[in-house]
């Protein structure tokens, strides 16, 4: 097995707000290879973006890393000065937003923000630059990229846009890329080819790719592994097809289940119930328990990390047998 692009070891991140201090982030740890993709899913709140701001060290205050190590080819991020940091954000690590325009400068031209980009990290004039930019504008299916670089970014569509902060996520050819929900606000057709080209470019280029989505759909046909997160913690890990096949933890079977494609004509959607717990209120005990079927008293402690089997991971007392789905 090759070594690890990116291993997260214990990683804590907390916020400590004027009501408490809000574990967005507890004790998480998981690993992904060059040119592996790992897909972190979740509902809302269960912390999967904080998680990729930890590894950009992205988190302003008043949250804060108070634990663990983010290690990128044997280096903690975590113990790097900011300027360093800085050094390796957007060279050795990209991330790609939800909205593209949180990457993209609405008043600057397309080649100005892609040829500073590269000659922030790298000592090349800006002839080579832009051919870089074009490059990387072609790679992700950008038609007639000399042309494209003179535009400004309200001159794209949603889904050219978010193709160009793709691009610039790949000018320093990473060894990780991060992607935030990036096709959530896309058409389905564009969606499908954004996955397939960022797909494709970690085949080929050796980049590890960790792609947030609450979309399993998306997951399933993208990711080589699943990390499953609630209430900030790992609860389920392994491969797509073990996960997706044959979840363990009750909270997995139940987005699964809870996909429309799953259900009968006729039937009403199934849904987990109730609601993800307050993180500022969360009691002793699985998370997950107020929500789950299959809860008793001993739910009431802290579930372990456990290893049924090679390569999978789970946190319950209770695991699903096989082809259970809730």
């Amino acid at each position: 097995m090759s070594e690890a692009a990116l291993r997260v070891e214990n990683l804590r991140t907390h916020f400590f707000t004027r009501r408490g201090v809000v574990k967005a982030v507890e004790d998480v740890s998981f690993s992904v290879a060059p040119g592996k993709i790992l897909g972190l899913v979740g509902e809302s709140g269960s912390g999967k973006s904080v998680m990729g701001f930890s590894i950009m060290g992205l988190v302003d205050p008043p949250g804060r890393v108070v634990g663990g190590r983010i290690l990128l080819g044997g280096r903690d991020l975590l113990r790097l000065a900011p300027e360093e940091m800085r050094q390796v954000r957007g060279n050795r690590i990209a991330m790609i937003f939800q909205d593209p325009m949180m990457t993209l400068n609405p008043v600057l031209r397309i080649d100005t923000q892609m040829t500073e980009a590269v000659r922030a990290h790298a000592d090349v004039g800006r002839r080579a630059a832009l051919e870089r930019a074009r490059d990387a504008l072609a790679r992700v299916g950008i038609a007639s990229p000399d042309e494209r670089l003179s535009a400004y970014p309200h001159q794209f569509s949603g889904g050219m846009r978010q193709r160009v902060a793709i691009a610039i996520a790949l000018l320093n050819q990473p060894d990780l890329i991060i992607a935030d929900e990036p096709t959530t606000a896309l058409d389905v057709t564009v969606q499908g080819q954004i996955l397939y080209e960022m797909q494709k470019i970690a085949r080929e280029s050796g980049t590890a790719l960790i792609w947030i989505s609450h979309d399993l759909s998306v997951i399933a046909g993208l990711a080589d592994e699943i990390c499953v997160m609630y209430a900030g913690r790992v609860v389920e890990h392994g491969s797509v097809d073990q996960v997706l096949d044959e979840p363990l933890h009750p909270y997995t079977g139940g987005l699964i289940a809870s996909v429309p494609s799953r259900n009968r004509r006729g039937e009403a959607l199934r849904q987990i119930p109730g609601m993800t717990p307050s993180l500022l209120e969360l009691a002793p005990g699985c998370a997950f328990r107020e929500r789950c079927s299959r809860a008793d008293g001993a739910c009431a402690q802290d579930p372990a990390l456990s290893s049924p089997a090679a390569g999978r991971q789970v946190r319950c007392f209770h695991p699903l047998t096989q082809g259970a789905t809730a």
